[in-house]
């Protein structure tokens, strides 16, 4: 470890770094906030670097992986003879022979302060879909930008990623400060630039820290090379950041079924993790999309019988009815909760390697159910250099843009910037079953919150008949099969008549009859035998 001995620099103070244990906690026992934040930005703006130089001050790296690393320093790294800190998280053989970050890497480490979770993320264009994968978790984002090279269009189109999934604190690192002689003016042109362009990226905090990667400039502890610079370095301020996006709990609850947990005969639950809001034992619950009410009746956590779950938790629960409910149902409250939606708008992060045009078919893939959903609109696409939206007939890879969608049947949905579970989906193609999109949904629905669940029960259904009657929808599509099925029937049952030797008039008669008569004895049939009480046992509701 002779390269790594000369360069560590001094210890650091007893007791300031602690592993944590399995309930997230110091030696003292004192609970502390988790963090989860990635590293983006273009393609050898030196991000796996700053991610193993902050391992690797924090004391997270044990002496066995020292060694292994300076041995890889030799064999793949960079940096001659001192150790390529980005050989810590770029595991993969390709990674190392070709020195660019390819998949997702993900480290844990932890301090006296805090505990992290970090996702070292792609800057290469091609892999800009791992790069969202990675953000969709993420509280905070690092875009890191290399000083000699200022923002790039991979920079740009980080930044709306990051923007696009919610993140809304970034810290800028300007980087390989070292190469441009820690110049200030290097760093307030950048700064400014960065101003900017990200003026409408809707961010509610941007802080800029000058760096140096590769020399532990500004990571752990402030450098004498930036005395311009007053603030603080880079991981004790990710020790101290609070978070403005912890908003106050959601009005109304969702709970977007996953299982239906039916072990005997006495006990059906439906289990899931809560999405958004506080479930309570006797709040009363419609199921979506079909409106049928009941209320809660328990709530069964990991821990045992609970009274309350709020979002993020998982559990089963239990309804005071016998209700149908199945697998990517939703279980909501009557107020404020999500909306039926057939047809969407939505934001489309697109990742295949064919351009998506209008008429596309794909299965949709929202919180824990699928439809198969068309692209019936293509709105327009984002341009990454000036984030300007331009007219656009197809989306190439990696390109964002707005497009409108129909699903072959109404689901519970919200917007993206109210819910990540149920304004967030995937597109799956058909034949290669490859994800070749993430979606967004934004189409206003948040103005429109409660509409659809503040009444009582017939508003739903009218609400649903509303999605289903419109030009082209499944429900006339069933109506024009429904005539075309009764007038073959009606024919069959005159051809049957003629044969067995009865006049053409009378045939004629009996077609008639039989099309017209038939819907009205359906109508007897369900007004003697339905039953429309929320309590009584719905067809299926035992699977």
């Amino acid at each position: 470890m002779g390269a790594l001995a000369e360069t560590r620099g001094a210890p650091a103070p007893a007791g300031a770094f602690r592993p944590a244990n399995d309930e997230g906690q110091n030696a003292e026992g004192s609970a502390r906030a988790l963090l989860r934040f990635i590293t983006c930005g273009s393609v050898d703006d030196g991000k796996s670097t700053l991610i193993g130089r902050i391992l690797y001050e924090a004391g997270a790296v044990f002496d066995d992986q020292l060694t292994a690393l300076d041995a890889d320093s030799r064999k793949f790294g960079t940096q001659g003879q001192a150790p390529d800190f980005a050989l810590l998280v770029d595991g993969l053989s390709a990674e190392r022979e070709q020195g660019i970050t390819i998949d997702v890497a993900y480290r844990y480490f932890s301090t006296a302060q805090r505990s992290f979770i970090v996702a070292d993320t792609p800057g290469h264009e091609q892999y800009t879909r791992n790069m969202a994968t990675g953000a969709s978790t993420a509280d905070l984002a690092i875009i890191l930008v290399d000083a000699r090279k200022g923002l790039l269009s991979q920079t740009r189109r980080h930044s709306f990623i990051v923007s696009l999934v919610g993140v809304r604190r970034v810290v800028v690192a300007v980087n390989k400060m070292d190469l441009v002689g820690y110049d200030e003016a290097v760093f307030r042109r950048i700064e400014a630039d960065y101003r900017t362009m990200a003026a409408g990226l809707g961010f509610t905090t941007v802080d800029f820290i000058p760096v140096s990667a590769r020399d532990g400039e500004n990571v752990t502890q402030a450098s004498r090379l930036t005395p311009w610079y007053r603030g603080p370095a880079l991981l004790p301020f990710l020790e101290a950041v609070t978070l403005a996006g912890e908003a106050p709990e959601a009005p109304g609850f969702a709970l977007p079924v996953q299982w239906v947990n039916r072990p005997d005969l006495d006990f059906r639950g439906y289990a899931g993790m809560v999405a958004q809001g506080r479930l309570r034992v006797g709040a009363g619950i419609a199921v979506l999309p079909s409106g049928r009410r009941s209320s809660i009746a328990r709530i069964l956590a990991p821990s045992g019988e609970v009274s309350q779950a709020s979002a993020g938790q998982s559990v089963t629960v239990t309804l005071a009815d016998e209700v149908d409910v199945s697998r990517g149902d939703v279980i909501a409250s009557l107020a404020d909760g999500p909306l039926i939606r057939q047809d969407l708008r939505a934001r489309l992060l697109w990742t295949g390697e064919a351009p998506l045009r209008e008429g596309g078919e794909f299965i949709l893939k929202l919180a824990t159910t699928t439809a198969n959903a068309s692209v019936t609109q293509l709105q327009h696409r984002l341009d990454v250099e000036s984030f300007a939206e331009v007219p656009a007939d197809e989306l190439p890879m990696n390109a964002i843009g707005l497009a409108s969608l129909r699903l072959d049947r109404p689901l519970a949905v919200q917007d993206y910037v109210q819910s990540r579970e149920l304004g967030g989906f995937i597109l799956i193609e058909r034949l290669s079953n490859q994800t070749v999109a993430f979606g967004f949904i934004d189409e206003g629905l948040s103005t429109q919150r409660g509409a659809g669940m503040a009444g009582q029960e017939p508003s739903l259904r009218r609400a649903l008949v509303r999605e289903l009657g419109r030009p082209g929808s499944a429900r006339r599509r069933a109506f024009v099969s429904g005539l075309s099925w009764r007038a073959g029937s009606s024919l069959m049952l005159a051809g049957a008549t003629i044969a067995l030797g009865a006049s053409e008039g009378l045939a004629a008669t009996l077609a008639i009859g039989d099309f017209v008569l038939r819907p009205l004895a359906h109508r007897v049939h369900e007004r003697l035998w339905r039953r429309d009480d929320a309590g009584a046992l719905q067809d299926g509701a035992g699977i």
